[in-house]
């Protein structure tokens, strides 16, 4: 079948399911179900925690000049 021999609504259904299943794959956590391990979890928890008691991070600038990229 072609194009041509769709009528409009058919058409449109078919660009609807296109979009669907586009949006639907994008979408898609691809970590879900995935238990975090206890090292990061434990690693998260302790930054947090430091956090919380007003310690100060490195900044997102120093991030960027240990990863050798550009912050302006």
């Amino acid at each position: 079948m072609q194009v041509k021999d769709l009528t409009v609504e058919e058409l449109k259904l078919i660009i609807q399911e296109t979009v669907a299943e586009t949006l639907q794959s994008l979408l898609i956590d691809p970590d879900e179900g995935k238990q975090v391990k206890p090292e990061v979890k434990q690693q998260l928890l302790q930054s947090l925690q430091r956090t919380q008691a007003g310690e100060q991070g490195i900044t997102a600038e120093e991030v960027a000049k240990k990863l050798g990229l550009n912050w302006e």
